[in-house]
């Protein structure tokens, strides 16, 4: 047995849908444990129901860290992840608690155990200038003259990933070198704690899809999600060029409270857009050959997870 004050530290990762939450909550139901969101959608005030934010009466459960902690206004980096984390995990530690890292954005995994390159920070004129070109020429066009300037970047790109193509071209605006050219590659950090990565990941990828599409439906139940956009619009100081607003189903609901398509429409551009999130989350998780997979969508997919964690502590 270890030292309480030095339990490891466990990252429950896995794509959307997956059931993280739910085997986090009842990890800590069995070890004293403290959770800290690893999810980039979690940390933004009054977004809930499109992040699927775990509820009041979850979060009184066992303590959450880094949910609810900025505005949807304001920005929150990998690098500031991992600032924040490494903090937390000391503490948690210190207080006899397992630290539980749960969610999905791997970038943030990726910052926490590797690093970040030093890149320069977002310049909000740029961006908008970026935006403002995309809107009349369509990303596919910023992303050909990305192709010319940065091809190695803009070959691992979709053209209509705007978020990825708009960055790439803001650090050659900002440093003019591509970003191919600085980024260091994979490394490995040597960290003050045990980490053991656990995946739930799906063993039939279509049924994780019909979780998706459930998860989705549940949140336009009642107009839930529709309402929770409609009270972020009325606050006057939200756009979609925002971090906060380009989040899977934000960006989507926004466009149709601005007629640009109907409620089916609008289900299946949502539906569409969390796949192929679910996609990137586990191209991600399968280049990490340390990490522990359970299938989640076994019923027994928790104790799985609860006999790794017992193994190790």
């Amino acid at each position: 047995m270890i030292s309480k004050s030095n339990f490891p530290v466990i990252a429950i990762m896995g794509p959307t849908a997956s059931g993280k939450t739910a085997a986090a909550l009842e990890i800590a139901r069995h070890i004293p444990s403290e959770i800290i969101s690893m999810d980039s959608a979690l940390v933004y005030r009054g977004m809930d129901i499109g992040t699927a934010k775990p509820s009041a009466e979850e979060q009184a459960l066992v303590p959450h860290h880094l949910i609810d902690i900025i505005e949807p206004t304001e920005s929150y980096s990998a690098a500031k992840f991992r600032e924040d984390a490494l903090r937390l995990i000391k503490e948690i530690q210190a207080r006899g608690h397992m630290p539980l890292l749960v969610g999905g954005t791997m970038l943030y995994f990726r910052a926490l155990t590797s690093g970040l390159d030093d890149l320069p920070s977002a310049d909000p004129a740029i961006r908008k200038r970026l935006e403002d070109e995309a809107a009349e020429k369509g990303w596919p066009a910023l992303h050909a003259r990305l192709t010319l300037l940065d091809p190695a970047t803009a070959e691992r790109l979709k053209p209509t990933d705007a978020q990825r193509i708009q960055r790439a071209l803001e650090i050659i605006e900002l440093t003019g070198r591509p970003l191919s050219e600085q980024q260091s590659g994979p490394k490995r950090l040597e960290l003050p704690f045990n980490l053991i990565p656990v995946a739930l990941e799906p063993s039939d990828r279509l049924k994780l899809h019909e979780r998706i599409a459930l998860r989705f439906d549940l949140m336009l139940k009642d107009d839930l999600l529709i309402h929770e956009v409609e009270r972020l619009r009325a606050r006057g100081d939200l756009h979609l060029g925002l971090p906060s607003m380009r989040c899977v189903g934000y960006r989507q609901t926004w466009q149709y409270l601005d007629g640009e398509f109907d409620r089916k429409t609008l289900r299946d551009k949502s539906i569409a857009a969390t796949r192929q999130l679910c996609k990137r989350q586990l191209t991600w998780l399968r280049a990490m050959p340390e990490r522990q997979v359970v299938d989640c969508l076994a019923p027994d997919a928790v104790e799985q997870v609860l006999s790794i964690i017992r193994q190790v502590i």
